[in-house]
């Protein structure tokens, strides 16, 4: 796919999605360059922007304390256009977290995370739960591994795939009460998920599109894409 994006300095206007990249893995890069739209802001967390870079791409921003970046790298990204924001390494949020803020601080309605899982454990759990942050329920915010995309419902929300998908709902916060699900294969009306608990895990997306309903509590949304049957029969 040619790259039609501007490789130089960046126009300064802000979109309302944002797409962030962390120093985590990077399950599918194809994809994920496929999700890059030309209106979209791209945040690189730190290491984050090795990823950007692999893809062709710069960031707008590169914030962090680029401890994961050489000096060389900044001062080239600074030079194609991309504001550079450094941290002391002695603070009080990760990386990705500055990243998250900083986009809704300029007003993003809809946030991509690319590259926030990888080997290490409690990066992985901390950033899952970034989305669970009372600060960050402003926006819409996911996580996007491979052909998984996970994200926290409080209140209504609309799940979006393919039938067949795989959908696990795990309560984040205390038992999450009034569950009220349309469109899965296991319904639940009004139900409770208690935390600790794997009765939503694995159901299933009868269409493209499901609605959940969580009145109390916070409840991780885990959508996992199933294979593409037709290309491997084709393969």
């Amino acid at each position: 796919m040619t790259d039609t994006r501007p490789q130089g300095v960046f126009v300064s206007t802000i979109s309302a999605r944002t797409i962030i990249f962390a120093n985590g893995l990077l399950a599918d890069p194809a994809a994920a360059r496929a999700a890059i739209g030309p209106g979209d802001r791209l945040i690189a967390a730190d290491g984050g922007l090795h990823h950007l870079r692999a893809l062709g791409l710069w960031p707008h921003v590169l914030i962090g304390d680029l401890d994961s970046v050489t000096p060389d790298e900044a001062a080239e990204a600074q030079a194609a256009g991309a504001q550079v924001r450094r941290f002391s390494p002695r603070k009080d949020q990760t990386d990705l977290e500055l990243a998250v803020r900083l986009a809704l601080d300029e007003g993003a309605q809809d946030v991509l995370i690319f590259g926030a899982l990888g080997a290490r454990w409690d990066q992985t759990l901390a950033n899952l739960l970034l989305l669970a942050h009372p600060d960050f329920r402003v926006a819409r915010i996911r996580l996007v591994d491979g052909a998984q995309v996970i994200t926290v419902i409080q209140g209504r929300s609309v799940i979006e795939g393919q039938p067949g998908d795989t959908v696990s709902l795990i309560s984040l916060q205390s038992d999450a009460g009034g569950v009220t699900t349309d469109g899965l294969e296991y319904p639940l009306q009004r139900g409770r998920l208690a935390f600790g608990s794997t009765l939503g895990v694995s159901n299933v997306l009868l269409g493209r599109a499901a609605t959940v309903t969580v009145e109390e509590g916070l409840v991780a949304c885990i959508v996992i894409g199933r294979p593409n049957t037709d290309k491997e029969r084709k393969a």
